[in-house]
This record gives C-alpha cells, sequence and structure tokens, in this order.
C-alpha cells in the first residue's frame, strides 16, 4: 500500500500566501488593464468582420462598429464616458479571488501528489509534462468555481449603448429567470476546452523558463542565488519567466477564447459558433 506524500511543515501556509498574493496582484492587474480587456471583448463578441477589404470581397455582413483599438477607444469614450472602460470590473474582481485560491491550492496539491513530496525542491524536478497536466488541472478546478462571474464579465464588458443590463445584480436575475441555474454556466464546454491548454501551457512554460533561467544562472554566475528568491532567480527574472509563459498560451489559445466569449454572450449553440468561424478564416485569407 503506498503512503501519501509527506506534508512538508508550512506548505499550507505558503499555498494560503501564495492565493492571497496572486488574488492581490489579480485585482490590481485586471482593474489596470481593463480598458483593453474591454476592448478586447468588444472586438471578440461582433459578427462584423474588421477589416473593409473583406467586407468588399464578399459582403460578409454589414460595417463594424469597430475596427481598429484607436477607432474603438474613442466610440467607447464618446458613447458610455471614461466608465465605459471599466464595465464588468466588478465581476472580474469577485471572479479573481475564487479563481486564484482555487488554482493555487489545487496545482500545489497535484504537484505534491505527482512528486511525492511537497518539498519545493522536489516540485522543481517534476518534468514539463507533469507541470503541463498540474496547471491543466488546476486551471479547470479554478474555472468551475469562479466561471458565473466570468459570464457576468463578459456580458457586461461587451455591451455598449444602450445597456441591456445596468447593474451585475440586473444580469444575474435575468438570467436566472430565463435560462435558470444552468444559464450561469452558459459556455462552460468551450471554456474548458480553451482553459485546458491554456493553463496548462501557462505553468508548463514557466516552469521551464524558470529552469532554463536557473540553469544560465549557475553557469554564469556560480553564487548567484545567494540573496535572490528561493528559486534562485532575481524578482526580474521571475517577472519574464511569466511574461514568457503568459505571452506564448495566449497566442496559442487566443481562438479558442474567442469562441468561448461569443457563447457567453448568448450564441444559439455550435452551429451558430462554426459559421462564424468560417467567416474569420474567410476574412483572413483574404487580408493575408
Amino acid at each position: 500500500m503506498v503512503s501519501p506524500p509527506m506534508e512538508e511543515p508550512g506548505q499550507l501556509k505558503r499555498a494560503m500566501i501564495d492565493s492571497t498574493a496572486g488574488a492581490i496582484a489579480g485585482c490590481v492587474s485586471r482593474t489596470v488593464t481593463s480598458p483593453l480587456d474591454v476592448i478586447k471583448i468588444r472586438f471578440q463578441v461582433q459578427l462584423e468582420p474588421t477589416t473593409s477589404w473583406a467586407l468588399v470581397q464578399r459582403s460578409l455582413s454589414g460595417p463594424s462598429k469597430y475596427t481598429g483599438m484607436v477607432q474603438a477607444t474613442k466610440d467607447i469614450f464618446r458613447e458610455e464616458g471614461l466608465p465605459g472602460f471599466w464595465r464588468g470590473n466588478v465581476p472580474a474582481l469577485l471572479m479573481v479571488m475564487p479563481y486564484t485560491a482555487i488554482q493555487f491550492t489545487v496545482l500545489n496539491r497535484l504537484k505534491t501528489y505527482a512528486a511525492g513530496s511537497s518539498k519545493t525542491e522536489a516540485h522543481k524536478q517534476l518534468s514539463p509534462y507533469l507541470s503541463y497536466i498540474s496547471g491543466a488541472l488546476a486551471g479547470c478546478a479554478a474555472t468551475v468555481g469562479s466561471y458565473p462571474f466570468d459570464l457576468l464579465r463578459t456580458i457586461l464588458a461587451s455591451q455598449g449603448e444602450p445597456k441591456i443590463y445596468p447593474t451585475m445584480r440586473s444580469a444575474f436575475i435575468d438570467i436566472i429567470r430565463t435560462r435558470g441555474f444552468r444559464g450561469m454556466y452558459a459556455g462552460l464546454s468551450p471554456t474548458l476546452v480553451e482553459i485546458v491548454p491554456y493553463a496548462g501551457l501557462q505553468f508548463g512554460t514557466y516552469d521551464t523558463f524558470k529552469r532554463w533561467t536557473t540553469s544560465w544562472n549557475l553557469r554564469h554566475y556560480p553564487n548567484y542565488g545567494l540573496g535572490n528568491t528561493e528559486d534562485g532567480l532575481s524578482s526580474f527574472q521571475l517577472f519574464l519567466c511569466g511574461l514568457a509563459a503568459g505571452t506564448c498560451a495566449k497566442l496559442v489559445c487566443h481562438p479558442l477564447d474567442v469562441v468561448k466569449k461569443r457563447f457567453q454572450k448568448g450564441y444559439k449553440g455550435i452551429q451558430d459558433t462554426v459559421q462564424e468561424w468560417n467567416n474569420m478564416l474567410t476574412e483572413t485569407c483574404l487580408t493575408l
């Protein structure tokens, strides 16, 4: 009979600290980047092509409301004022807290199980494959636990003027009344399809980049780890590893994020989304 992995003293405390720090950092970053997130969501959910060339060639749809970042910024500011760039920020902040707490807790448990120990050094020795699997499963658990807030965020951020839902409460009540509790999980399937590669790549590549950077430090500066973080990396190096990992994951999974947002906004089903994929692919080919 295999005994369970031994828990390192203070490991739960460290996971709680990581979760709290991640939640605070997530709230700050969400608030600061909300204008960009709102613009991104507006582009993702609009049906029309975003280039006049595709419109002329195939007449895929009517004229687009948003055709570029500068134009979209001006339109949103003119129609909705400065608060328009922070639409959906409240449910986004409410989403970050449970998402981060669940993600870090589950990730720590999975790595402890996979490594057979809760020690940090044992976690560092996990293969990229196991890091990918742990990150993907942690992302799925966090997504399911915080999904209703993500749905409300998308609905509020995607609406322009006139507003359908003036507040998060009105959106919640209407969804429950018209779709029932299941309506709060509309689009969960494509979201999980997206989060598996996204969270897996994010954590898998992050651990890989950290290993590469640590090896580089040891080759060039044998005593570099002294006085730095417990990973032997500076805060700036950890920032670069996180930036590179997040960029890789986002580039690969962005098409799936578009599909997810359109399901959340209230599309009828997979046939509707497949048609939009065909339109987007046609437009992309025409603009190349």
